[in-house]
């Protein structure tokens, strides 16, 4: 997922074995396997080009952290708790950005 969020692009199973060889070994079947298996769990689409499947993401990465963190938040009794215990661990930086976000939401929802 990393990679193809990074590209940008849509990508072989073979392009991605390419671009982690360059860092460790990795069997052609493993990198295959897990796209399948992403695919099954509809974080990938795909389609054919000649004999190879070419994969996509269904989501940003924004989009599935965003995810990651509604279903934190909504298996918790105290959600509110667990925003103020997030909140006091971030960063200068990070506290701006939600700050930033919460003003662009702001904004679209009065428009």
């Amino acid at each position: 997922m990393h990679r193809l969020w990074a590209w940008g692009r849509p990508a072989t199973a073979r392009d991605v074995l390419t671009d982690i060889s360059k860092q460790r070994p990795l069997a052609y079947s493993t990198v295959k396997t897990v796209a399948d298996i992403l695919h099954g769990k509809g974080m990938l689409k795909r389609h054919k080009e000649g004999r190879a499947w070419v994969y996509e993401p269904t989501c940003t990465r924004q989009q599935y952290t965003a995810a990651l963190m509604q279903e934190a938040l909504g298996s918790n009794p105290d959600p509110a708790g667990t925003l103020v215990s997030f909140v006091e661990q971030m960063t200068p930086e990070e506290a701006e950005a939600l700050r930033s976000a919460l003003r662009t939401v702001k904004r679209r929802s009065e428009a």
